[in-house]
């Protein structure tokens, strides 16, 4: 070797032409989520209607924005655990124990952020209306 290590033909420009790239691959990635994955569709149906829900509740803005955080942060593991399963499909669509162990694995961090925002939204939510 040289030295020089390989890169890629998709790796992204520099500066502003990056930042764009960057923009226009989030919106392609936004796309491909509510096209191809019902589950993202889904928890969007309750994630928004949860923001506006939590900009309305009486709490201060830091349980807002926890509130709110705990919603994105669904999303953010839905996308990483579509990106997941669509990398193992692409590699194979047979039947294999490190397939099924990888998106097993992306499940169970879906689970784990779809409990910490049920559990956010008790601790925070539920001493509003039991006043």
């Amino acid at each position: 070797m040289t030295g020089h290590h390989q890169t890629s033909e998709f790796k992204s420009k520099s500066g502003v032409k990056r930042i764009y790239a960057a923009l226009l691959y989030s919106m392609h990635g936004f796309r491909t989520a509510w096209r191809n994955e019902h589950a993202f569709r889904q928890e969007l149906m309750l994630v928004v209607p949860g923001i506006v829900v939590a900009l309305l509740l009486p709490v201060p803005a830091l349980h807002k924005l926890a509130l709110i955080a705990v919603l994105v942060l669904v999303l953010i593991v839905e996308l990483l655990n579509s990106a997941v399963e669509a990398v193992v499909d692409r590699i194979s669509l047979e039947r294999h124990p490190l397939s099924k162990n990888a998106k097993d694995l992306g499940s169970a961090a879906v689970f784990l952020s779809l409990a910490l925002a049920a559990v956010t939204w008790a601790v925070i939510v539920l001493p509003v209306f039991l006043k």
